[in-house]
């Protein structure tokens, strides 16, 4: 799943990678009732890649991330990636069920919070 929306990323045209980010952040922390695993884990890639342009943010992985380097960032898609992990991390959430089934639940969450 990751690989596939890094794989749109790299298809969209420049100009639109920014508002291709967007909508995937917003799809999550709008989506009412159970958050589906796929939407979750789009907008956990869509976090990331937001986090790597904030200071001190973690550079992407070259095998994980996108092969097409992202243009500068609004700022404002911040408040959207932490608005959408929180959703990603709530309930209901198929993601963060299927995390908790592996018992892995807390180095997870873990690491979403260094995002």
């Amino acid at each position: 799943m990751a690989g596939d929306f890094c794989d749109t990323l790299d298809k969209a045209a420049e100009d639109e990678r920014e508002s291709t980010l967007r909508r995937t952040l917003i799809h999550a922390i709008d989506t009412q009732g159970y958050l589906d695993a796929d939407v979750a884990q789009e907008a956990v890639v869509a976090a990331a890649l937001v986090a790597t342009q904030c200071l001190d943010g973690e550079p992407v992985n070259p095998h994980f991330g996108p092969d097409q380097p992202l243009p500068e960032l609004s700022t404002d898609l911040r408040e959207l990636a932490v608005q959408a992990l929180d959703r990603v991390l709530g309930e209901p959430s198929e993601l963060a069920q299927l995390w908790g089934e592996a018992n892995k639940v807390g180095t997870w969450r873990t690491n979403l919070s260094r995002l």
